[in-house]
């Protein structure tokens, strides 16, 4: 709850926003195009999201999900002053998301800019059209496969770790997926290893968690989202702490791989074989320094911003797809034994860690994944600012208005996906894929701002699971109705992913 003094203030410069929005000739020609559209009532000040607004995280979803079933497949809201539309139909989204010319993201993304200043995610213009020229070959799939062994040191760590858990009557599976990932992402994006696996409660971890939920509450409270507000709140003292944290650590390692990078030229080392021991194996933060050297120049900040970025969008998003799959893989016994065998037809004997082929050959695996993701996207939605009108059927939405795609609802319409609730991976058999909407399924996005880093995530998901399939039997100690979603920028359970393991014995 806000201090009196505080929510006094933030009425105030509500209504002073409220009465300048007014004199604008631009804002009102937006406020009588979006009168227009379809939606709920709005309320004078805080607009249409009023219940929104005083709701704790996991009731926030509820509310959203009501909406867009209520007004499928659009709709129009007002989060105070901020007007925008919310679409789930798969045409709408394809013209949203796959016109060059409105790859803007939505204002609620500069709340990011504090920690990921101006990277792929959140920057915009020349500026993301030259980074993503310049970083996409880092994501080619040879130069993935170099991430393997990383990915496989750091799964082995985490099954010893699991070793604890036999016999308990149940514990969150979502620390210990989130050590894992955090462990392959600091390697594979900085060339660092924190050893957050074998160090618990990193300070790391500690402060990308207090960023996420600082993140959230300027998201759901329009008053938080004017930087004069939020200035004078905890939440701002909390978040300069935590960014200190998170700033420090990525700056340290980039200072110290310049360092490295710079006396092995001096001494005549091979790069490659110094750092790592093993040819060809670099980080993300290599190819960044590599490319600023040849001249493309990228400054240490913009280096830092990528690094940052990659963290972000390779640790919460990555260890939330693992836990909900192996969440529903403990729920469906029936599935998790097919994947088993899928396993087992494999590796036969063997007790090798995955190879790039073996990875290949988990067809059914990469189906249990997708149809994971599917229920639960890790990023439950996606908006976008819009730069110019544009005509999504009959509705006219102006620019100047937020376009909000709801990934969640769009993968659980029953138009698309019969019995959408149903964990069924066949629904991503190739012969069902192949007449499905491009855009009714796009847990990576879509269009040319699309995930760059979805081909990683694949295989390290895959890694870790069948890392932890080979080894132990999964099942589910809460039915997915007693899950308790909490709206954030990555989805999660507020009471965690409940499970039990037991050693699967040689047979």
């Amino acid at each position: 709850m806000m201090e009196p003094t505080t929510l006094l203030l933030a009425v105030a410069v509500c209504l002073v926003v409220l009465l300048l929005f007014r004199r604008d000739p631009e804002k009102m020609r937006i406020k009588e195009m979006m009168d227009k559209l379809p939606g709920p009532p709005s309320y004078p000040i805080l607009g249409t999201m009023l219940p929104y607004i005083f709701l704790p995280p996991e009731g926030r979803w509820d509310i959203f999900l009501k909406l867009m079933m209520k007004y499928k497949p659009f709709f129009k809201w007002w989060l105070g002053p901020f007007p925008g539309i919310c679409t789930s139909h798969p045409d709408y989204i394809e013209a949203l998301l796959n016109n060059t010319k409105m790859i803007d993201k939505a204002i609620h993304y500069k709340f990011l800019h504090p920690w990921l200043g101006t990277g792929l995610i959140t920057s915009t213009g020349t500026k993301w059209h030259s980074h993503r020229k310049l970083i996409t070959p880092s994501f080619h799939f040879k130069i993935l496969e170099n991430f393997v062994p990383i990915f496989a040191k750091n799964c082995d760590i985490l099954v010893n770790k699991l070793k604890k858990e036999i016999g308990r009557e149940v514990f969150d599976i979502y620390p210990y997926i989130s050590a894992c990932t955090l462990d392959i992402i600091c390697e594979s994006a900085m060339g660092a290893c924190v050893n957050a696996q074998k160090y618990e409660n990193s300070d790391y971890v500690t402060a990308v968690n207090k960023m996420k939920a600082i993140l959230s509450e300027r998201l759901a409270k329009p008053f938080l989202a004017l930087d004069f507000i939020f200035n004078f709140t905890k939440w701002s003292k909390l978040q300069k702490k935590s960014l200190d944290i998170i700033h420090g650590f990525t700056k340290k390692v980039i200072r110290e791989r310049k360092q490295q990078r710079l006396k092995n030229i001096q001494e005549h080392f091979p790069e490659d074989d110094v750092y790592f021991g093993q040819k060809k194996r670099i980080a993300f933060l290599d190819m960044l320094l590599d490319v600023s050297e040849d001249g493309n120049k990228m400054t240490d900040e913009e280096i830092q911003e990528e690094v940052d970025t990659f963290m972000f969008g390779g640790h919460d998003t990555i260890t939330a797809t693992i836990s909900t799959s192996l969440y529903l893989l403990g729920l469906h016994p029936e599935i998790q034994d097919r994947a088993y065998e899928e396993l087992k037809g494999i590796f036969k004997e063997s007790d090798h860690s995955p190879t790039v082929k073996d990875l290949k050959n988990m067809k059914y695996l990469h189906m249990v994944i997708k149809e994971a993701m599917r229920l639960y996207p890790s990023a439950p939605l996606l908006a976008r600012m819009l730069t110019q009108d544009l005509q999504l059927g009959s509705h006219t939405v102006p620019a100047g208005v937020t376009a909000c795609v709801p990934i969640f609802a769009i993968h659980r319409d029953p138009d698309i996906f019969p019995n959408p609730t149903q964990f069924h991976p066949d629904n991503f058999l190739p012969e069902r894929v192949v007449n499905r909407h491009p855009y009714a399924y796009i847990p990576f996005s879509a269009g040319p701002r699309n995930c760059i880093g979805q081909k990683f995530a694949m295989l390290e998901v895959k890694m870790v699971l069948s890392s932890i399939l080979r080894s132990y039997e999964v099942r589910s100690a809460d039915k997915s109705e007693d899950l308790v979603l909490v709206l954030e920028i990555v989805f999660r359970s507020k009471n965690g992913f409940r499970i039990t393991l037991s050693p699967r014995g040689r047979e």
